[in-house]
């Protein structure tokens, strides 16, 4: 082998060399140290708004449309012709038809309660999650059990003394952004990974293998015979 290619072999494994330290410095800083205290998971419920047609709504008496992010407490409101959904990942969904005003307050605990002050709503609350429609004064017009879930579906017409509580009520009156209304997607997470680090160790570890047949030329053998 000529100097040439042997120069810039070495070059190119002082490389690599470099480039397999700089991913095990990440690694280790992305580890925890051993004295490092131990951190719980927190589930964080973020709740994404679909609207219909992309039609605005008001959110906390602003504009918002399909895409934006509602937090607990928020004061909700359809205008006519214009339904909504809103996901809350594991906790569910809720659902608005056109000329409804809510309350909507959740938490991580999977207590989901939608206070219904006018309009109808369908409460889709799933496994480990208490959904509850209220009145504005603070009764419970219904509730699902925590274990099984379940979905809840009312309306309060103007002038009535109480929710209209049932299967269908909601779903009658085009309660939700209709087709396609499954909530903003989820936000990937960030850093490389498991996955990405490995598929990095493995594309250099298969460069590696193949730089001695760089290098050979057109000769299969290393001697001549």
């Amino acid at each position: 082998m000529s100097s040439r290619p042997q120069k810039a072999l070495k070059a190119i494994a002082v490389f690599l060399v470099f480039a397999f330290a700089q991913v095990y410095v990440q690694i280790g800083f992305a580890e925890p140290g051993p004295n490092a205290p131990t951190v719980l998971p927190q589930n964080i419920i973020v709740a994404r708004l679909v609207t219909g047609n992309n039609q605005p709504i008001t959110v906390n008496g602003a504009s918002a449309v399909t895409g934006a992010t509602i937090l607990t407490g928020a004061n909700i409101q359809t205008p006519a012709d214009v339904g909504a959904t809103i996901n809350l990942g594991p906790l569910g969904t809720v659902d608005l038809a056109p000329n409804t005003i809510i309350r909507l307050e959740f938490d991580d605990d999977g207590n989901l309660k939608v206070t219904l002050i006018a309009g109808c709503v369908i409460v889709n609350a799933k496994k480990k999650t208490e959904g509850q429609i209220l009145t504005e004064q603070g009764t419970s017009a219904a509730k699902t059990d925590k274990a099984a879930g379940g979905v809840l579906e009312a309306c309060f017409p103007p002038g009535a003394a109480a929710p209209t509580v049932g299967p269908g009520v909601a779903a009658g009156a085009g309660a939700g952004a209709g087709a396609g209304a499954g909530g903003a997607a989820a936000a990937a997470g960030t850093g490389i990974g498991t996955a990405g680090t490995v598929a990095i160790l493995g594309g250099i570890g298969g460069f590696l293998i193949s730089l001695p047949l760089m290098f050979r030329g057109g000769n299969p053998s290393p001697t001549t015979p």
